[in-house]
Order: structure tokens, then sequence, then C-alpha cells
């Protein structure tokens, strides 16, 4: 059982490293296509590459091992796909009335929707040490998104993105619900049906298609940084559960930074010291994994 635990704790920290290589290339490819437009294409590209993914599998003789989903999962995959699609579009108001600064602090709010959800509603166990690291998790994002003052403004726009993280906490827990199920197979719905939404709301708004070769590109980085992170992230949840997952998923925003030095992007002081908080975060998240 410990095995498993610490397996899964890999799978999480392999679903941010790998949705972590979004964040520096969606800033470049977000030149060629608008924001919501970029959102669609990713998500139907991790539905698309993964579909492609398990079609593969199949003509090469390879049989799913998990079970698919059945009419039982069918309220909360109904519910994973509208949270994902509403969620975006919460964010997308906030966005537009919020500084960019007071969005980034204010989507830590998603760890705590995560979390309380899962305890009050999903009934999952959450130890003292895990709320510890929890907390440690929250505070290091906020030191590495915090720009100053401007930062801490509260008005409308900061209403929507935290519902936007509520509607991700609840997300989140839904997935949850489907982990013991084949994971490949959620990531296609996930991805064609969010990405669908999205890409209706995104030419329901006016913003165009962006250019073949660009669409593809976009594409691609969904399917390795959503599409597989997601898989990864279903696999870690089986046996870690909701609130843990998204702990140790949120090692991401780092991981983020360290790629977008590979880019060109400098180092912070701000960055060491989130960091090294972040480092204790992760010691505390190993060893509640190990004691279970």
């Amino acid at each position: 059982m410990k095995n498993k635990r610490i397996l899964a704790a890999i799978f999480a920290l392999l679903a941010a490293a790998l949705y972590a290589i979004n964040i520096p290339f969606s800033k470049l490819l977000m030149a060629h296509a608008g924001e919501k437009m970029m959102a669609g294409f990713l998500y139907l590209g991790a539905g698309a590459g993964m579909l492609l993914y398990r079609t593969g599998r199949k003509l090469a003789g390879h049989a799913d091992r998990q079970a698919p989903l059945t009419r039982k999962e069918l309220p909360y995959t109904v519910a994973m796909i509208v949270l994902d699609i509403a969620a975006p579009i919460f964010l997308m108001y906030g966005l537009r009335r919020t500084a960019g600064a007071n969005a980034s602090l204010l989507n830590n709010f998603e760890i705590v929707a995560t979390s309380l959800i899962a305890l009050l509603i999903f009934k999952e166990k959450i130890s003292r040490r895990l709320w510890l690291a929890i907390m440690l998790v929250i505070a290091s994002s906020v030191i590495l998104t915090f720009e100053g003052a401007e930062s801490l403004n509260f008005n409308a726009g900061s209403l929507y993105v935290l519902a936007a993280c509520v509607c991700w906490g609840f997300e989140n827990n839904c997935t949850r619900m489907l982990s013991h199920k084949n994971s490949e197979e959620i990531v296609v719905i996930k991805g064609l049906c969010s990405g669908a939404g999205a890409l209706v709301i995104a030419l329901c708004t006016g913003e165009v298609l962006p250019g073949v070769i660009w669409m593809l590109l976009i594409m691609l980085l969904g399917f390795v940084s959503y599409g597989m992170s997601i898989n990864f992230y279903i696999m870690a949840q089986k046996d870690l559960g909701a609130a843990k997952t998204s702990a140790y998923y949120a090692v991401a925003p780092f991981l983020g930074v360290l790629f977008s030095v590979l880019l060109g992007e400098r180092l912070t002081v701000q960055f060491f010291l989130g960091l090294a908080v972040m480092i204790a975060a992760t010691v505390l998240l190993v060893r509640d994994t190990m004691a279970e």
C-alpha cells in the first residue's frame, strides 16, 4: 500500500511538471490566438491526442487494464465537463475586472476549495500534517505571485476568480470520484467536451481561429501539458485523494518558472524564498504519504 502511495506521489509530481511546460510555451503561442481560443484548443488537443494514443494502443493489441466509465459515473462525468467549461469563463470575467497579480494570488484558493470540498462533502480524511502542508503550499504560492500592493485589491473581479476556484475545487473532487475508472477515457471525454465548449464560447465572443500551424502547435502542447498531465493527475488521485494530489500539483508554478528560465527569464529572490517554503511543504507531504 505504501509503495502505491509513493508511486501516486510520483504521478502527481509528473502531472505538475507536464502542466508547468504549458506556462512558458502558452505565453509564446498566445501571440497567435485569443485566450479562450487557446483554452479550447489546448483541451481539444488533450482529448484528441489521448484518443489517438488509445486507438494506437488498441491497434497494437494492448487491452485496457482499467474499467471503462458506466452510467453510474454519468453524474460526475457531466459535472466535470460543465465545471471545466464554467471555471475558465468565470476566470476570464475576473481577469477583465481585476489586476493579473490579484487574480494570481486569488487563484491559490483552488487548493483550499478542493480540500474543504473533499472534507465536508466527499468525507475525505485530511490529517493535520496535510493541512499544514496545504497551508505552506498556499503561502509559497502567495510569495511567488505577490507583485506589490495592487495584488491585495479586492473587487467584483475577485469574486469571479474565487468562483472559478470553487468550480475547479468541485471539478477536482468529481474527477476523484472517477479516478478508479480508465484515466485515458476520462481525459478523452474531458478534453473533447470541455474543449468544444470553450471553443464555442470563444467564437461567440468574437475571437478568430488561429492559423492551421499555430492551431496544431497549440493542440500538441495541449496533449502534453493537459492530456498527459490530467492522465497522471487522475492516476495519482486514485491512491492519494483529491486534497493531497492538489497539494502536490501546486509545485507546478515553481517548475513553470524554472522552464521559463530556460527561455531567458531570470530567477529572483522572491522565487528562492517561495521555493524554501515549498520544499518544507513537500517534505510534509512525502512524510504524510509514507505514513499511511
